[in-house]
């Protein structure tokens, strides 16, 4: 996911991002808890083993606000100088929708997905087709269109 705002926004009544612990339902939508599950990879205790695990992992970094996780698995061309959280934006459900290749025997995979979230109390989604690639033996987002 790219999303990232040119200027911080007046937060939203409201619009808190709720705390995620380590025992609290992992964001990804996998059922396990953040820390035995995306908590593990932000700590940088463990590593993606697909792209799919990088997508999901991403997808809760801009849950709990990680911007050091999304600029650390973001590859280096492409990678922006900062990330900027939206304080009346809140994600709040990932669908994958497809993926391809993208295992440990793969150097190069995609990620569809649906991301919905709630932007100042609207709810809206963003559809996105991500593509993830090896870069010194780890995976990381590459680029991505969005599909809606």
């Amino acid at each position: 996911m790219s999303r990232r705002t040119s200027r911080p926004r007046r937060p939203a009544a409201g619009a808190q991002t709720p705390k995620v612990t380590a025992g609290s339902p992992c964001p990804c939508g996998l059922p396990a808890t953040y820390g035995d599950c995306c908590g593990r990879l932000h700590s940088g205790s463990a590593a993606a083993r697909t792209c799919e695990a990088l997508m999901r992992s991403r997808y809760t970094a801009f849950v709990v606000q990680d911007a050091a996780y999304l600029l650390r698995t973001w590859h280096p061309d492409t990678r922006p100088p900062a990330v900027e959280f939206d304080p009346g934006m809140r994600w709040v459900r990932l669908e994958i929708l497809d993926t391809t290749e993208g295992s440990a025997f793969h150097t190069t995979g995609t990620v569809t997905f649906r991301a919905h979230y709630m932007d100042h109390g609207r709810a809206d989604s963003l559809h996105e087709h991500s593509r993830f690639v090896r870069h010194q033996g780890a995976w990381v987002y590459a680029t991505a269109v969005f599909v809606d």
